[in-house]
């Protein structure tokens, strides 16, 4: 059954690109939503079944597909609205319906690609996915955005194409040439070492641009800023999401060898200089989906430091990814209806959101609030943990070191958040400023409660599955 939703969310994905009847786009793209929830929905009764060959319900997966479906009713939603408000013509709202639908479907295989060569191949999907949305408005900029995202996705999947092949090279030393992750972790003991250390670097610096860490982050932040805002969403959630897992399934076979060390070394360096990154750009940057970007730059480098802290680190970089992926399409979200009133992304032109947009206003409160990982937001949690689990492992110079950053962004992202909500703009004629309707907000105070829900008071069945997913690595 995997195989067969795949392949008719590729088929509704094909139909929304050459139908150019609104109608029809719309209703095709309500079907995909369904056909999204009741492909999550089989999963989750199929857990660690594997179907297709490829693709398996691994804990993991289905922790990650659970949050996609959640986001992508909405991110349809909204970009229903964002073509509502648009001038756009049927081909160029059928080619974004048709590649927000396709980057979900492919970014969904992703997760439940059981095979490191399969993984390789929907992740390059996405890349062609992604390309046209951040194309959408066809203007000079948006090529440049897009032309920059290609050429560095094409180098980062290289990367991934050149450590599968070293580590194939790897395996032969086990004795066998089977690369799907089970094969891969139970002759993980047998590996050449050195071929492993290369393939380890090469998969890991080339799966960065899609989790939006460092050496590769850059070629998210032009991305989320010159694609559509529910385009820009999936990109700073699901797309980084992918990114981890690809990273994370190679990590579990290296922790399962005499390099587990080693591979936190290399993950703690890309951690820190991924979070000091954010630190000197959210310091200065004032565009503000840019800034949302960076923020997101500054989360994947804690989940990574979770990883090297190890112990309840796992645990809690699995919770903060689901989490932040939860968080930042709400922000993502209610940047459309902030762009509606002040036309414009720089921090400079805005100001006094709160008397136009209550809702839209405490949203991007609670979003910050929720992002900063202040109480009561889950990130709260789950950073909490992993600078425990730092403590514990006695990484005490990474912590004040982190620490210290972490304070620095958390002023620079509240400075501009305030400048939003509550600074009114010197010369802004509001007289032509429309009045928005508070519901459009009701799905992102629905994302960022669940995230604070799973984070304050998590069910047993999501503790439990997250507990399988990491059950691989290191005690």
């Amino acid at each position: 059954m995997a195989g067969v939703f795949i392949a008719l969310e590729f088929i509704i994905s094909i139909l929304i690109f050459i139908n150019r009847n609104k109608i029809a786009n719309y209703a095709l793209m309500a079907l995909f939503a369904a056909v999204q929830l009741g492909f999550t929905a089989y999963g989750f009764t199929h857990i660690n079944v594997t179907e297709a060959v490829y693709f398996c319900f691994d804990p993991l997966a289905m922790l990650f597909m659970g949050a996609l479906s959640i986001i992508a009713v909405p991110a349809l939603y909204h970009a229903r609205i964002y073509i509502a408000t648009h001038r756009e013509t049927p081909r160029t709202r059928a080619i974004f319906f048709s590649a927000m639908t396709a980057l979900i479907t492919a970014t969904g295989a992703a997760y439940l690609s059981n095979h490191i060569a399969v993984i390789w191949i929907f992740v390059e999907i996405t890349t062609l996915c992604a390309s046209a949305l951040i194309y959408h408005h066809r203007n000079r900029r948006s090529l440049e955005g897009a032309w920059k995202y290609v050429f560095i996705c094409a180098i980062s999947i290289t990367f991934v194409f050149i450590g599968i092949l070293f580590l194939s090279l790897s395996l032969q030393h086990a004795g066998t040439e089977d690369l799907f992750f089970d094969t891969l972790l139970a002759n993980a003991p047998g590996m050449n070492k050195v071929w492993l250390k290369l393939a380890f670097i090469f998969i890991f610096t080339g799966y960065t641009a899609k989790l939006g860490l460092f050496p590769m982050y850059t070629a998210g932040i032009d991305a989320k800023d010159k694609a559509p805002a529910p385009a820009g969403a999936l990109f700073s959630s699901v797309l980084m999401t992918m990114g981890f897992t690809g990273i994370f399934r190679v990590y579990v076979i290296v922790s399962n060898t005499g390099l587990h060390a080693w591979a936190n070394n290399v993950i703690l360096i890309a951690a820190l200089c991924s979070i000091f990154v954010a630190m000197v750009y959210m310091a200065k940057v004032k565009n503000i989906k840019r800034i949302f970007a960076y923020s997101g730059v500054e989360h994947m480098g804690i989940v990574m430091l979770g990883l090297v802290a190890g112990g309840a680190g796992y645990y809690a970089a699995i919770l903060h990814i689901i989490l932040h992926s939860l968080i930042k399409p709400a922000l993502f979200f209610q940047y459309n209806y902030v762009y509606r009133v002040f036309q414009s992304k720089s921090i400079y032109d805005t100001g006094n959101y709160f008397r136009y947009n209550r809702a839209g206003a405490a949203v991007l409160l609670l979003g910050f609030i929720s992002a900063t990982a202040m109480p009561p937001s889950g990130l709260f949690v789950s950073e909490f943990m992993i600078f425990r689990s730092l403590f514990e492992a006695r990484y005490f110079a990474v912590l004040i070191l982190v620490l210290v950053f972490l304070s620095v962004i958390i002023w620079s992202f509240g400075a501009n958040m305030m400048k939003l909500l509550f600074i009114p703009v010197e010369g802004f004629d509001d007289s032509k400023v429309k009045r928005s309707n508070p519901w459009e907000s009701l799905s992102q105070f629905i994302l960022l409660g669940i995230a604070m829900y799973l984070g304050l008071n998590p069910p047993v069945q999501f503790t439990l599955m997250i507990r399988e997913a990491i059950q691989y690595l290191p005690k």
